[in-house]
Protein backbone atom coordinates (compact mmCIF):
# COMPACT_ATOMS: atom_id res chain seq x y z
CA UNK A 1 0.00 0.00 0.00
CA UNK A 2 1.67 3.42 -1.07
CA UNK A 3 2.23 6.12 1.58
CA UNK A 4 -0.18 8.17 2.57
CA UNK A 5 -3.12 5.88 1.14
CA UNK A 6 -5.72 4.71 3.74
CA UNK A 7 -4.19 2.59 6.38
CA UNK A 8 -0.70 4.22 6.27
CA UNK A 9 0.09 7.55 8.42
CA UNK A 10 3.44 9.23 8.53
CA UNK A 11 4.60 11.19 11.85
CA UNK A 12 7.43 13.40 12.41
CA UNK A 13 9.07 15.65 15.00
CA UNK A 14 9.07 19.31 13.69
CA UNK A 15 12.60 19.21 12.06
CA UNK A 16 12.06 15.62 10.82
CA UNK A 17 14.87 14.05 12.65
CA UNK A 18 12.48 11.30 14.21
CA UNK A 19 9.78 10.29 12.05
CA UNK A 20 7.86 7.00 11.37
CA UNK A 21 4.95 5.24 9.80
CA UNK A 22 2.23 4.10 11.50
CA UNK A 23 0.09 1.55 9.55
CA UNK A 24 -3.35 0.41 10.77
CA UNK A 25 -6.65 -0.44 9.28
CA UNK A 26 -8.86 1.59 11.81
CA UNK A 27 -10.61 4.30 10.37
CA UNK A 28 -9.17 7.41 11.62
CA UNK A 29 -12.66 8.04 13.08
CA UNK A 30 -12.61 4.62 15.27
CA UNK A 31 -9.03 5.11 16.71
CA UNK A 32 -8.71 5.24 20.29
CA UNK A 33 -7.85 9.02 21.23
CA UNK A 34 -6.64 9.00 24.48
CA UNK A 35 -5.49 11.94 26.66
CA UNK A 36 -3.28 11.03 29.23
CA UNK A 37 -3.15 12.60 32.74
CA UNK A 38 0.48 12.43 33.71
CA UNK A 39 1.97 15.15 34.26
CA UNK A 40 4.74 14.66 30.87
CA UNK A 41 1.70 14.23 28.48
CA UNK A 42 -0.33 17.37 29.88
CA UNK A 43 3.07 19.36 29.92
CA UNK A 44 3.52 18.26 26.13
CA UNK A 45 -0.06 18.64 25.15
CA UNK A 46 0.06 15.04 23.92
CA UNK A 47 -2.74 13.11 22.60
CA UNK A 48 -2.23 9.09 21.84
CA UNK A 49 -3.28 6.53 19.81
CA UNK A 50 -2.25 2.84 19.22
CA UNK A 51 -3.48 -0.01 17.18
CA UNK A 52 -2.43 -3.78 18.51
CA UNK A 53 -3.03 -5.00 14.86
CA UNK A 54 -1.33 -2.75 12.94
CA UNK A 55 2.40 -1.30 13.25
CA UNK A 56 4.81 1.43 13.82
CA UNK A 57 8.45 1.54 12.33
CA UNK A 58 10.28 4.41 13.30
CA UNK A 59 13.28 5.89 11.35
CA UNK A 60 15.85 8.18 13.00
CA UNK A 61 17.89 10.07 10.76
CA UNK A 62 20.10 11.47 13.11
CA UNK A 63 20.71 8.93 15.98
CA UNK A 64 23.02 11.59 18.20
CA UNK A 65 19.19 13.78 18.25
CA UNK A 66 17.39 11.37 19.78
CA UNK A 67 16.45 11.57 23.14
CA UNK A 68 15.08 8.34 25.54
CA UNK A 69 13.31 9.87 28.43
CA UNK A 70 12.32 7.98 31.25
CA UNK A 71 10.37 8.77 34.78
CA UNK A 72 7.51 7.25 36.89
CA UNK A 73 8.06 3.69 36.69
CA UNK A 74 10.64 3.95 34.48
CA UNK A 75 9.29 0.71 31.92
CA UNK A 76 9.00 3.22 28.65
CA UNK A 77 11.16 5.14 26.56
CA UNK A 78 9.48 8.74 25.59
CA UNK A 79 11.06 9.19 21.77
CA UNK A 80 12.08 12.97 21.54
CA UNK A 81 13.92 14.87 19.03
CA UNK A 82 16.94 16.75 20.71
CA UNK A 83 16.79 18.93 17.94
CA UNK A 84 13.75 20.44 17.55
CA UNK A 85 12.65 19.45 21.43
CA UNK A 86 9.31 16.82 19.82
CA UNK A 87 7.73 14.15 21.71
CA UNK A 88 7.41 11.57 19.02
CA UNK A 89 5.63 8.43 20.84
CA UNK A 90 6.60 6.08 23.27
CA UNK A 91 8.03 2.82 23.33
CA UNK A 92 8.05 -0.54 25.98
CA UNK A 93 10.04 -3.43 25.48
CA UNK A 94 9.28 -6.94 26.89
CA UNK A 95 9.48 -10.20 27.00
CA UNK A 96 6.60 -10.24 24.18
CA UNK A 97 8.26 -7.55 21.98
CA UNK A 98 8.32 -4.09 21.17
CA UNK A 99 5.09 -1.83 21.39
CA UNK A 100 4.49 1.86 20.70
CA UNK A 101 1.34 4.43 21.30
CA UNK A 102 2.07 7.74 19.00
CA UNK A 103 1.68 11.28 19.57
CA UNK A 104 -1.52 12.03 17.26
CA UNK A 105 -0.11 15.65 16.92
CA UNK A 106 2.82 14.42 15.44
CA UNK A 107 1.07 13.01 12.09
CA UNK A 108 1.42 15.00 9.19
CA UNK A 109 -1.72 15.64 8.11
CA UNK A 110 -3.65 14.85 11.43
CA UNK A 111 -6.44 13.18 10.03
CA UNK A 112 -9.90 14.43 10.22
CA UNK A 113 -13.12 13.28 12.22
CA UNK A 114 -10.89 11.67 14.84
CA UNK A 115 -12.89 11.14 17.75
CA UNK A 116 -12.47 13.34 20.79
CA UNK A 117 -9.98 12.50 23.64
CA UNK A 118 -11.04 10.80 26.83
CA UNK A 119 -8.62 11.73 29.83
CA UNK A 120 -6.83 8.52 31.15
CA UNK A 121 -5.18 8.12 33.86
CA UNK A 122 -2.71 5.55 34.56
CA UNK A 123 -1.45 6.31 38.19
CA UNK A 124 -2.75 3.03 40.24
CA UNK A 125 -1.35 0.30 38.36
CA UNK A 126 1.55 -1.66 39.04
CA UNK A 127 4.04 -2.12 36.78
CA UNK A 128 2.87 -5.56 35.78
CA UNK A 129 -0.15 -4.15 35.49
CA UNK A 130 1.08 -1.66 33.00
CA UNK A 131 2.99 -3.51 31.27
CA UNK A 132 0.51 -6.03 30.72
CA UNK A 133 -2.21 -3.20 29.25
CA UNK A 134 0.64 -2.07 27.11
CA UNK A 135 1.35 -5.44 25.43
CA UNK A 136 -2.32 -5.68 24.86
CA UNK A 137 -3.40 -2.04 23.60
CA UNK A 138 -0.75 -0.77 22.49
CA UNK A 139 1.10 -0.99 18.43
CA UNK A 140 4.02 -3.58 17.81
CA UNK A 141 6.89 -2.14 16.92
CA UNK A 142 8.88 -3.73 13.38
CA UNK A 143 12.32 -2.95 12.83
CA UNK A 144 15.13 -1.37 15.09
CA UNK A 145 14.96 2.21 16.97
Amino acid sequence: MPTGSPGRYRGQCHCGSVSYLYATELAPANWPVRACQCSFCRRHGALSTSDPAGSVEFTIADPTSLIRYQFGKRIADFLICGRCGIYVAAVMESPRGRFAVINLNTLAPIPAKLPAPGPMNYDAETPEQRTARREQRWTPVIGTI
